[in-house]
This record gives structure tokens, sequence and C-alpha cells, in this order.
């Protein structure tokens, strides 16, 4: 079993290589064997659990995270068991999360006389607004799909399948959904994720300098080209 200190490594090493991938479009991050990240283990953040130490962990998973969720890719988050803790932070730096049944998301910081170290915090009051985070927060709310939809830290539910044979599983079932934003051609998509992004980040006259110079490499370029050639309307 990987410690908490290789996963963190591991982490950064899989979103280094994203950032090269020219061709991609999407990205699920998932965990395995039902879970999606319970959290630290105890005595392995008792063994850093000086000041020092914990601010490097802190500001290694900042960056981390933060190129995650910069990625030109449009990402979901699917959430199977707990995402308590720093894995409620990882589902915070996706651009989209989806519920299994059953699940639950839980900043758990407060019981741990902490709060979110990894940007989960300033990223949370972006998708769910001050007060609901506030909520999360102080209270360590155990976040169940219903109440993930209802707040909007959720985009969508996925029924845990039967074993049957021939059942689409979780994984294939996210595809699907993920697929519906993610059809196109690599660049567009692309384009799509980095004008959204400059809007959620940047101040007003830096987000349409940098929404202007996107449009600039997708105008005239194969697609538009192909869609001017097929004379097919809006659909």
């Amino acid at each position: 079993m990987l410690s908490p200190v290789s996963m963190m490594v591991d982490l950064e090493e899989r979103v280094s290589q994203l950032e090269s991938w020219t061709d991609g479009k999407g990205l699920i991050v998932h965990g395995a064997t039902g879970t999606f990240c319970s959290g630290s283990d105890l005595n392995a953040v008792r063994a850093i659990s000086n000041p020092q130490d914990g601010m490097k962990m802190c500001m290694f998973m900042q960056n981390a995270l933060t190129r995650l969720l910069r990625l030109p890719l449009i990402s979901v988050a699917l959430v199977e068991g707990r995402a308590l803790g720093g894995g409620a932070e990882l589902t915070t730096a996706c651009d989209f999360r989806l519920m299994a049944s059953g699940s639950v998301i839980q900043f758990v910081h407060k019981h741990m006389g902490l709060v979110p170290g990894w940007g989960g915090a300033a990223r949370l009051v972006r998708i769910v607004g001050s007060q609901n985070a506030l909520k999360l927060l102080g209270g360590a709310l155990k976040v169940d799909p219903h109440l993930g939809l209802q707040i909007g830290l959720a985009d969508g539910v996925l029924e845990v399948p039967l074993a049957e044979e021939g059942a689409e599983t979780l994984l294939q079932k996210t595809e699907i959904w993920l697929s519906r934003y993610t059809k196109g051609p690599a660049p567009v998509i692309q384009a799509v994720k980095k004008v959204v992004l400059s809007g959620r980040e940047l101040p007003l006259s830096e987000a349409l300098r940098t929404e202007r110079d996107v449009f600039g490499t997708v105008w005239g370029g194969p697609a538009n080209l192909q869609a001017l050639a097929s004379k097919s309307k809006h659909r």
C-alpha cells in the first residue's frame, strides 16, 4: 500500500504527464476499490506534524492541484465511497463531480484542528458559494448525493450498478456523461477549457485578452474550416 507521501508524489507526476498530453480532451479522476480517497493515514500525519514539514506538504499539494485544475482538459471526479479531508479537496480540483449513490464528501479538517490547505477552501467557495462553504467547513458536514446536488457540489448522481453481466460500470457511465462535453476536435475542447479557466481566474480585462488570443488559435483552424465547408446549421 502506498504511503500518503508516495501518493502525493505519484499524483504530481501524473499531472506533469497530463500537461504534455497534446491530444487530450477529458479526464476522469477516481479511486480504487470503491473508495475515492479517505484522507491521510494518521501515523503518517503525525510524522510530519511539525510546521515546517506541514507547510512544505501544503505548498506541494497546492501546486499539484492548481495545475490539475488548469489542465486544458475537461475533468470530472467520480466519487465512490468516501472522499474525506484531502480527498474532498481533490474533488474540487476537477471541473465536475459525479457522486455514486451512497458516497460521501466530507471536509473533516475541523475535527483534526485544521483547515484545508491544498486550495480546497478557495475552490469550494467558487463552487458552492461562501455561505455553503462555511457550513461545510465549519460543520464538517457529510455531503451525500442529495445534498451535493442541492448546493451544487455534485453535478450528477450515478446509481451503483447491480453485479449483472453486461451492466455498465460506474466508470463507463462517467465516460458517457463526460463525452457530451468532450465530443469534438481536441483543439476546440481545449480552447473551451482555456477560456472558461481565464474567466474564472483572471480579472475581466485579462480574461478578455486571453479569450481573444485563444479565439485566434481556432479561427480559420481545421475544425472551423470543416464546419464552414459542410454548411451545417447550428443544432
